[in-house]
């Protein structure tokens, strides 16, 4: 039987199992946590089309182990530190359901599950700290921060510029030109295209009845952005991985990538 590496050497064409959910060498367990998230919901059988399933439930099965080694405090030292994977281990037993495995960590979210997450991490240190991370990821270009800041509607901008301009008065950021010197054009044009985006999606609601499901949902945003599938995934991924991140976790023991710029 093919070991987890050989697995992921055949499937993902990688036997390294950071670079098979995508997150770094040095991720705490929240990023290793998301990065499974966001790459087991590509490879999800409920999520492919029929003639993709067969592969996609073997490439979900081999993500969950790996997330398993890596989640393993043992396990992932001894592949740290030898570059191997025990395969008989319970962390990565074959007789798991992984699909259960994976709806333990991540339950399906509703729109109310969402404003009642939006309540608690508005204005909590959770926020100021992605926001500060999203600042210098994108070098203070505001219209990526505003993108990548989960939950950011463009009310909350003064709020969010705020909290940076605090950060580089104390000097704990660098200022970058991007924020200081960002024309007004530029951010009335930002403002313009929100704007747009809640006509239409206010318009989607009313003419097909939204509920609160995850699928209405998923729905809606898809509405608000032209690279619809890419841009959904990788906000439920990175919604799902915040809201659910104190979840029962599956197992003996039971995760937000650095994004690049646009």
């Amino acid at each position: 039987m093919p070991s987890l590496l050989q697995d992921c050497e055949r499937l993902f064409g990688s036997n390294d199992l950071y670079s098979v959910l995508g997150v770094r060498r040095t991720a705490g367990e929240a990023e290793v946590r998301r990065g499974y998230h966001k790459t087991s919901l590509k490879v999800h059988p409920d999520r492919v089309t029929e003639e993709e399933k067969a592969e996609a439930t073997e490439k979900f099965q081999v993500l969950g182990k790996v997330y398993s080694v890596l989640n393993d405090k043992d396990q992932r030292a001894l592949y740290d530190e030898q570059g191997i994977v025990e395969d008989e281990s319970d962390a990565i037993s074959q007789d798991r359901n992984w699909e259960e495995y994976w709806r333990l960590l991540f339950k399906k979210i509703t729109v109310e599950d969402i404003k009642e997450y939006e309540k608690k991490y508005k204005g909590s240190e959770e926020e100021r700290a992605d926001i500060i991370q999203a600042y210098m990821d994108f070098e203070g270009d505001m219209d990526d921060i505003m993108c990548s800041v989960i939950l950011a509607s463009i009310e909350d901008e003064p709020r969010i510029k705020a909290i940076i301009q605090k950060a580089i008065k104390k000097k704990e950021v660098p200022g970058y030109d991007a924020f200081l010197k960002e024309s007004k054009k530029k951010s009335d044009q930002r403002k313009k295209r929100a704007h747009e985006e809640a006509v239409e999606a206010e318009a989607m609601k009313k003419e097909i009845g939204l509920g609160d499901g995850e699928d209405d949902l998923r729905a809606l945003i898809q509405k608000r952005h032209q690279d619809k599938q890419k841009d959904v995934d990788d906000f439920m991924a990175q919604l799902e991985a915040k809201y659910c991140n104190n979840t029962k976790k599956g197992g003996k023991k039971s995760a937000t990538s650095k994004k690049g710029k646009k």
